[in-house]
């Protein structure tokens, strides 16, 4: 069954820029160059939050793992975490000294990555929002940058045409991929961590094996790629390009599935739900699409046998060379997992306790922080207050 278009959201002002599912499915994050960021419920007839704080436009959007925060990056040099509540409280950390253009939680929860058009890439801490590190070989605006599964690993994508590996413990560059023609727009991790792709001004998706540093796949399109999602399975991956389509690339047998017709201009962002059950798009047309996956994607399981490739979708061949980046055989059903029913059901209980022990903790640090910044705001203004008090005396007094 091909994809469906389930629903669209209206309610930017302007570009959608960004979008990120919750990881519980029920809500959904959009940034705009309106400058808002949204929260829509998934739910049917729920009102949609507008969070309104940063004073240019929002680029960026991204769900911490507990889904209890929402960071978000703009062109006002600012990052904000949110507190997905219907307050819309949050607290502010200047990031850098030009526009941020990406964020993005690692799988832990503990740390945020984010790019800027001053050329590095910043690590921080969430939960005291302590800034630990730069980045800073690329040599033009890094338009994203991501954390790999395991957090051991980023990688960053620039308009100096490259993408960059980097060690977060050692804090060094560990390969630099040139092959794109154009500035590289997005690029992301796949699930098991080995292999990255990207898309850019130059129409192409790449892929590479990061373990041999090695192109893998190379898609060629009509169109600037905006942005990308991999499918939780490994085996897809979804674009949106400047022909306001979406397309669904089989990373399997290295061609194009889908195409997909919804927006009315440029697709400026999409990314698949944490299961891959849905996927949401945004574009130039202020709209923000979710669509239902439909295709047998579902019961892929784990790593099976490495996969050959055969062609791109540009009709080159590849090097008939075996990857094992996890683009998985398909489970049969009487596969058994080896686990009873209940150990799986005492283990999903005890996961969804530790989750939500962890989104609480989010939400209390994240808390404390506003009550911090509000702190040091009244200290501020009574220091001001007491200063000017003195000078009114000092001018009596003369």
């Amino acid at each position: 069954e091909d994809p469906s278009l389930e629903r669209h959201f209206k309610g930017h002002r302007d570009a959608v820029t960004s979008v990120d599912f919750s990881p519980n499915k029920k809500q959904l994050a959009s940034g705009s160059m309106d400058s808002y960021l949204m929260i829509w419920s998934m739910k049917p007839q729920m009102r949609a939050y507008r969070f309104v704080g940063h004073k240019d436009a929002v680029l960026c959007v991204h769900f911490s793992p507990s889904g209890h925060l929402v960071a978000s990056g703009s062109r006002d040099k600012t990052v904000r975490l949110w507190i997905t509540s219907a307050k819309g409280e949050s607290t502010v950390f200047k990031a850098h000294t030009a526009t941020v253009r990406s964020v993005h939680f690692s799988n832990d929860g503990q740390s945020l990555v984010t790019a800027s058009d001053d050329k590095t890439v910043k690590v921080w801490t969430v939960h005291r929002q302590k800034f630990l590190f730069s980045l800073s070989q690329h040599i033009n605006w890094v338009r994203c940058a991501r954390f790999s599964p395991d957090g051991r690993l980023i990688v960053s994508a620039s308009d100096d045409k490259t993408v960059k590996l980097w060690d977060k413990t050692s804090r060094e560059c560990i390969h630099s991929f040139c092959e794109h023609g154009g500035f590289v727009n997005h690029v992301d991790f796949h699930p098991t961590g080995n292999c990255i792709a990207a898309g850019g001004t130059d129409s192409t998706v790449k892929l590479w094996d990061i373990r041999m540093n090695r192109l893998l796949q190379h898609y060629q399109g009509n169109s600037v790629v905006n942005s990308l999602s991999f499918h939780p399975s490994g085996n897809y991956l979804v674009t949106a390009s400047n022909d306001s389509t979406l397309k669904i690339l089989d990373l399997l047998e290295g061609r194009l599935m889908y195409t997909l017709h919804g927006h009315q201009g440029p697709a400026t962002s999409v990314a698949f739900s944490r299961d891959g059950d849905l996927f949401a798009s945004g574009g130039s047309d202020e709209q923000v699409m979710v669509w239902k996956t439909n295709f047998d994607a579902a019961d892929y399981g784990e790593v099976a046998k490495p996969q050959k490739y055969g062609s791109s979708v540009d009709g080159t061949h590849g090097t008939g060379v075996e990857i094992d980046c996890g683009f998985h055989h398909k489970k049969t059903k009487t596969q058994d997992s080896g686990r009873t029913h209940e150990q799986q059901e005492e283990e999903t209980s005890l996961t969804n306790t530790l989750e939500h022990i962890m989104g609480q903790l989010d939400v209390l640090t994240q808390t404390v922080s506003i009550l911090e910044q509000r702190l040091t705001l009244t200290e501020d203004k009574l220091k001001e207050c007491l200063e000017n008090q003195q000078k009114i005396i000092q001018n009596k007094t003369n």
